[in-house]
């Protein structure tokens, strides 16, 4: 006698949090390296809504556990979008009304996408005189958090759950891979690559942690200036950044993004938008100029899907300027951070806090 259907408890991964996490690795190699070299990319555009639903979901849950965040109670949170799914998914999961605070360089798809999940997408109209977009999306937040009591705001940018949330993909790396050398990751709040990193780093204490950002972004001492990559970057200095775990940061220029993304799409299948671009950029470089027995990971935070109308699309990338050529065999180097405004495909070997920064303590 089989039980019936409602008797049955259904395996974890046929409920909505279950579909996060154990997402699948992707050997990348020509034309990114030579053949024999590569790195293992970790696609986490194969979450539901990106690398993101992984703190979207722990930060709802960590809060609810302690009392911050009531039952039914609204979670408003700026996003540049990815983020903004994951808190769709976690208020779906845990019941509550979501608030997703935006600007309009979010693509129309990405808002009747969160719109379709059941958020509600508020868009701030012009940037802060300082701060840009994004101190002004930080703002309204605050505005919103006011009109609403009892709402609730993750802090992504501060929140040290946004951190411990990618404790497992740390632990599906290390169990993937056996062992990691080197770990890719590209920079914006600081959740992904800092929590990765720490532990890795517990299992492996000479693993070298290689930060990928955008020109144009201040994260690393770069001056803040206007970014058209989206999901990588901040023109604020989020305290999630553990600038103690970087051996070395890149930043990376959209064209150079768009051409890596491109030559992933036509030759690997899984390719994604401006992080994945820019993370596999240096990936591969490293691959190519580590030695051969060196075990790179990559963190591919997205799929492609969002970028069909930026990315992918040549009017655009024409428009902007992106399509006029490959980026440069070899990044160009600097001493220390601020030592000149980077312009492209550049790294740094010496990282340090940037609001400790100063001329005694970095020698040029």
């Amino acid at each position: 006698m089989h039980p019936s259907a409602t008797d049955v408890t259904p395996p974890a991964r046929t409920t909505l949090s279950g579909l996060v996490g154990n997402t699948p690795l992707l050997r990348v190699s020509e034309p990114l390296s030579p053949a024999g070299r590569g790195f293992w990319a970790k696609l986490e555009g194969f979450n539901p809504g990106g690398i993101k639903d992984r703190p979207g979901l722990h930060m709802v849950e960590r809060a609810r556990a302690r009392g911050d965040l009531a039952p039914g109670a609204r979670i408003i949170e700026s996003t540049s979008g990815t983020l903004g799914l994951g808190l769709a998914l976690a208020g779906m999961v845990h019941g509550h009304p979501v608030t997703l605070v935006t600007d309009p360089g979010l693509e129309p798809s990405m808002t009747r996408l969160l719109t379709a999940y059941g958020a509600r997408v508020d868009v701030v109209s012009e940037p802060h005189p300082a701060g840009g977009w994004q101190q002004a999306r930080r703002d309204r937040v605050t505005e919103l958090l006011a009109r609403h009591p009892g709402s609730w705001c993750p802090d992504q940018y501060n929140n040290p759950d946004n951190t411990t949330a990618y404790t497992p993909l740390a632990l599906e790396l290390a169990t993937e891979l056996g062992h990691v050398d080197v770990l890719v990751c590209s920079v914006g709040t600081g959740g992904h690559s800092a929590g990765v990193s720490r532990v890795l780093r517990q299992l492996y204490p000479e693993l070298k942690v290689v930060g990928v950002d955008t020109i144009g972004s201040t994260i690393f001492g770069q001056p803040a200036r206007t970014r058209l990559m989206r999901g990588l970057g901040s023109s604020i200095y989020p305290r999630n950044v553990a600038y103690e775990q970087f051996s070395e940061v890149h930043w990376v220029a959209p064209g150079e993004a768009v051409w890596t993304c491109r030559q992933l799409a036509s030759s690997h299948y899984a390719t994604g938008g401006w992080s994945v671009g820019a993370v596999a950029l240096v990936a591969g470089w490293l691959a190519r100029t580590m030695p051969r027995e060196t075990r790179i990971a990559a963190v591919f935070p997205d799929g492609p899907q969002r970028y069909l109308g930026t990315v992918y699309d040549d009017d655009y990338c024409a428009a902007h300027g992106l399509l006029d050529s490959p980026p440069a065999p070899e990044p160009d180097t600097i001493g220390r951070l601020d030592e000149k405004e980077v312009t492209r495909w550049t790294r740094c070997a010496t990282v340090v806090d940037p609001l400790t920064l100063t001329r005694a303590e970095v020698p040029a």
